[in-house]
Order: C-alpha cells, then sequence, then structure tokens
C-alpha cells in the first residue's frame, strides 16, 4: 500500500518580501534525524532527494515534499513526519546550520 505524498512552498517570495515557514515544518529539535545535502548547482540534490521520496511512498510511508519557490523543479527537501526525519537541501540560499555536528574522521 502506497503511503500518501504532500507538496508545498515552505517559502515563497510575496510583495511584503519573502516568507519562510520552514521552522514550522520539523524544528531541529524535535526531529530525531536530519540530513542536509550539499553540494553546487546541478550535481543532483534534488533527483536524489525525489527518488528517495518516491521509493519511501512505495514502501508505504507518508512523505512531503518541500518544492523550491523559486524553481518548480527542485526539491529544497522531504520530510517523513511519521518518523521525524527529514532530509533537505543545505546549500545556498537556504543555508543550514545545525544545532549540533557530528565530525566523523580516521
Amino acid at each position: 500500500m502506497a503511503g500518501t505524498e504532500r507538496h508545498m512552498y515552505p517559502g515563497n517570495n510575496t510583495p511584503e518580501g519573502f516568507f519562510s515557514y520552514y521552522q514550522y515544518i520539523l524544528s531541529q529539535k524535535e526531529a530525531d534525524k536530519i540530513i542536509c545535502i550539499k553540494g553546487g548547482p546541478g550535481v543532483g540534490k534534488s533527483t536524489f532527494m525525489r527518488k528517495i521520496g518516491e521509493t519511501l511512498l512505495k514502501e508505504g510511508h507518508d512523505v512531503d515534499f518541500m518544492h523550491c519557490s523559486s524553481d518548480n523543479g527542485s526539491l529544497d527537501g522531504i520530510v517523513l513526519r511519521d518518523k521525524k526525519i527529514a532530509m533537505i537541501d543545505g546549500t545556498a540560499p537556504h543555508a543550514v546550520v545545525p544545532l549540533f555536528i557530528i565530525s566523523i574522521s580516521n
């Protein structure tokens, strides 16, 4: 059984300026895991997140797809609310500053 998908624009340019609602999606304090994807333009961040979201939908998970307000073909992230997991594009202009950083070295 497929999960439920929702599509939204959590940020938008308006006549009164830019409005962001990202902080209401899944805060860093309530999330079990937030995965930040970083990379240059055109390297496949949106495609990667889209494929993961579609696979999770087929497995029965509910997935929220967060679209970029300046490019509808681009995803800013996906969220699995029931699992408290988000995967987001962490590059400019929506850079994310994590509360905790875990560094892995050899």
